[in-house]
């Protein structure tokens, strides 16, 4: 993989200690490049910062589901009661239960919630299992084999590489095993943007529905001082999804884009690379540095390089 441009740079007492270098992509509003930095066409996995494209797909296969169980079905939630709660919602509106679920067990994502699990790993806790419970819930909805939801050649995965190819403008050439066990598809940088921007600009009610629920119910797309929920809190109408391997997509109602993919896939920064791309499109975002410390004082930060500025 191509290591694309330095996009962050941490800082201790002056010198530049370690770098996160990467893939970024910015669209004004009129679908124009604001900043490309890296290499934005080589085949990247967005992992979970595509939910929305997924629940696209079940919404268009029939299932039917409020705005709450739309954001879970888009979510890589914390783990909360509230978030396991939907989860069962969703499952019980066409009449299952947890153990139609077949992700990768797993304990809740948060840390706080993490350290409150009592049991051992479980489908349900798994910060996809607002993903799983749609898509079972649109099998059941559709009569669709409950057990091999997963395989790429199932209707459902079928509907949701065609959601994929008509969005982004991209043919599906590599079918990955996503965390969770769902397959995976491979886009470009570009491509990426072009869905996310396809999606907010979107008149079709099951794009809109998708992009409102989650704006509506940030705290069910991640979780309490996550960074996705804290974004979408701080700047009206902004959507917002992280994925694993540190990808991120954002999207404003007017068809503003910014995608990004940290090569070494850390999630350190990810903030700061927020709020330096975001004032690309004149948004000042007030969001807490990510400080590093010496000696338990502050010594430095993290920064976007200077190619952000």
């Amino acid at each position: 993989m191509n290591s694309g441009e330095v996009l962050l740079e941490v800082v201790r007492n002056d010198l530049v200690e370690s770098i996160h270098s990467g893939h970024l992509l910015i669209l004004d509003r009129d679908g124009r490049e604001v900043l490309a930095l890296g290499d934005l066409d080589q085949l990247i996995y967005p992992r979970s910062a595509i939910k929305s494209l997924q629940a696209s797909a079940m919404l268009r296969a029939g299932v039917k589901l409020n705005d709450q169980q739309i954001a879970l079905a888009c979510a890589s939630h914390a783990g909360s009661d509230a978030h396991l709660e939907v989860v069962r919602s969703t499952l019980a509106s066409v009449g299952l239960d947890e153990s139609a679920l077949l992700n990768t067990p797993d304990k809740p994502l948060g840390a706080l919630e993490r350290a409150a699990w009592v049991g051992p790993p479980s489908p349900l806790a798994a910060n996809c299992s607002g993903k799983h419970a749609a898509m079972v819930a649109t099998c059941k909805t559709n009569n669709w084999d409950l057990t091999s939801y997963k395989n790429p050649n199932h209707l459902l995965q079928l509907a949701i590489a065609n959601e994929f190819e008509i969005l982004s403008g991209e043919q599906n050439s590599h079918v990955a095993v996503d965390g969770c066990g769902a397959p995976l598809f491979a886009l470009t940088l570009r491509g990426l943007a072009r869905a996310m921007r396809n999606l907010a600009l979107s008149a079709d009610p099951i794009h809109r529905s998708v992009i409102r629920s989650c704006i509506n119910n940030p705290v069910l797309v991640s979780g309490i001082n996550r960074l996705p929920t804290l974004l979408m809190q701080k700047v009206d109408g902004l959507f917002v999804k992280d994925g694993a391997e540190s990808v991120m997509v954002m999207a404003t109602s007017s068809g503003e884009v910014i995608v990004w993919k940290i090569s070494d896939g850390s999630q350190r920064g990810a903030g700061e690379l927020a709020r330096a791309s975001l004032s690309h499109l004149g948004i000042n975002l007030d969001i807490e540095p990510e400080y590093v410390l010496g000696g338990g004082e502050v010594v430095g930060e993290i920064r976007a390089s200077k190619l952000l500025l």
